[in-house]
């Protein structure tokens, strides 16, 4: 990374480092970086070059980045290589992330909690104590899932509005901020 700024350099290695924290692969979270940071769209090779990664290891991660649908292949004239850019605009950035964490993860998890639920519901199947944790959880992600979906059809400049309303909202909405 000896060619990038420092400043680039540092984010880099910190968004890796947060990646794995986030359960995704380091190398995955580096070329997003590098990738979000640039001007332009990069070919692979370079890529593996600017982060001293393999090459192999640099098709994976840029795989894995257009999978999740915040990286796409980009093709310039007199070029012959595909290049690749990720999204530049922040809040689709994470809003595409949110939707796949929420189809990768909630879903699938909401799917065995309701299964899971069916099957407590059998006679001596499990403790009332169990079933009721179960139904908390279940309730859980069905309300942060309805949430996550309301606030998915809002455009971001609602949703910033939202945010930035803050304290303001909870008192609007007559309830106290926790301290």
């Amino acid at each position: 990374m000896k060619d990038l700024p420092p400043v680039a350099q540092k984010f880099i290695l910190h968004w890796g480092e947060m990646g794995t924290r986030w359960g995704i692969n380091r190398t995955v979270a580096q070329v997003h970086a590098l990738l979000f940071l640039s001007e332009k769209p990069l070919p692979a090779d370079e890529i593996a070059r600017t982060l001293g990664v393999a090459r192999s290891n640099i098709s994976t991660s840029l795989h894995e980045l257009q999978n999740w649908g915040i990286v796409r292949v980009v093709h310039l004239a007199g070029d012959r290589r595909d290049h690749f850019e990720s999204m530049k605009d922040v809040f689709a950035m994470f809003r595409v992330i949110a939707r796949e964490r929420k189809k990768r993860e909630i879903e699938p998890t909401l799917r065995v909690l309701r299964d899971c639920i069916a099957e407590a519901s059998k006679p001596k199947a499990a403790a009332p104590h169990t079933r009721e944790r179960l139904a908390d959880l279940v309730n859980f992600f069905e309300i942060a899932t309805s949430a996550y979906d309301q606030m998915e059809k809002l455009p971001t400049p609602a949703v910033l509005k939202l945010a930035k309303l803050g304290d303001r909202a909870f008192r609007l909405l007559g309830i106290s901020a926790a301290p």
